[in-house]
């Protein structure tokens, strides 16, 4: 009987614990938002990731937040996501900070930096060492609050017709590149144009543009580059990680309860670990499979790489000259990198 009387007495303390719990949730207005993909839910990471969002912040909310994916152009062509959710045309969209760096050119600092951190260094400086509140300030302007909600492995750096013996070799070439290695690039003579996913493989195909940095070998390998181009250059000096953010219209995030908007926090900062887990997992069978296609895998020389260095150091200071925003975000990234490099370079194996 005392064990009876101990079990009842447990019982009641573990239910009157879990009451407030399941009335506070029961109590939360029910949100519903339509969000943009700029990349398909069939590309591994860059929309799955985004379709990912969607499960879980349903399973965490307990169905009082619904974020629903839609598909690239249901809502907005994926250029156009940053515009339409600062107005408040749709509730969220699902991208890169990088993409915008045409309109709000301190954003590609919060994107990927050419010869930047691995994501461990990356996340470090954005979440203690004072990007944040730069990037929270920059996209506030602009009536968005965005969160960090995924993050990408090391990207290759180019698909070509034919093998490129030297980057000087790239000199009257057109080629999608992204953000800022784009410009670099451009100190070649290199044509860039960046490109959304959609348009891509056409573009190469029909000879409008003469070769491609995409993604990682995984999502390249989707893209069915292969099939035209059988040159695949490394590393991916222009983007080591790439942050993913959630765009939300600010004034549809400060409705949100305190509950709601740690619901999303929650989920995008796991969202943040999978894709980094999941980024590395995926890349040596796509790298297997993409050599049974018949593709050659080619890494840059030190020589070459010392060369784009040297752009992409003219690029920064070029931005920063030009950009008040873009000076103080990369200022305070390169002092944090500066004084990390004590920590890199005692705590890591070279």
């Amino acid at each position: 009987m005392k064990l009876i009387r101990m079990l009842h007495a447990s019982t009641i303390a573990l239910v009157a614990a879990i009451a407030p719990l399941s009335l506070a949730s029961a109590s939360e207005p029910t949100v519903k938002w339509k969000m943009a993909g700029t990349f398909s839910s069939s590309l591994p990471q860059l929309g799955t990731l985004g379709k990912r969002i969607e499960e879980q912040i349903a399973n965490v909310s307990g169905g009082s937040l619904e974020i629903r994916f839609y598909e690239p152009n249901a809502l907005v062509p994926p250029l156009e996501a940053f515009d339409a959710v600062s107005v408040g045309a749709i509730d969220a969209a699902f991208s890169t900070p990088g993409f915008w760096g045409g309109k709000v050119p301190a954003l590609q600092v919060f994107g990927a930096l050419p010869f930047g951190p691995p994501s461990p260094e990356y996340m470090a400086w954005f979440y203690f060492g004072g990007g944040k509140e730069i990037f929270d300030e920059i996209y506030a302007r602009h009536g968005i609050h965005s969160v960090m909600c995924g993050m990408l492995a090391p990207e290759g750096s180019g698909w070509f017709r034919n093998e490129i013996n030297s980057v000087d070799d790239l000199a009257g070439l057109k080629l999608r590149f992204f953000g800022l290695g784009a410009k670099a690039l451009e100190k070649f003579g290199v044509s860039a144009q960046l490109l959304a996913a959609p348009d891509v493989y056409p573009a190469l195909d029909r000879g409008v543009i003469d070769g491609l940095e995409f993604v990682q070998p995984a999502i390249d390998l989707k893209m069915g580059f292969w099939q035209i181009a059988k040159h695949y250059y490394f590393p991916g000096w222009h983007q080591q990680s790439t942050f993913f953010d959630l765009m939300i219209n600010k004034d549809k995030w400060d409705a949100l309860t305190e509950t709601q908007q740690a619901q999303i926090e929650a989920v995008c900062g796991d969202n943040v670990r999978y894709g980094i887990a999941e980024g590395e997992a995926i890349q040596v069978p796509a790298l297997k499979e993409l050599q049974e296609k018949g593709v050659e895998l080619h890494r840059w020389s030190d020589e070459d790489l010392e060369k784009l260095r040297g752009a992409v150091n003219e690029v920064f200071a070029e931005q920063s000259a030009a950009d008040p925003d873009f000076k103080r975000a990369y200022t305070s990234y390169s002092e944090f990198r500066a004084e990390y490099s004590t920590w890199r370079d005692l705590g890591y194996l070279k």
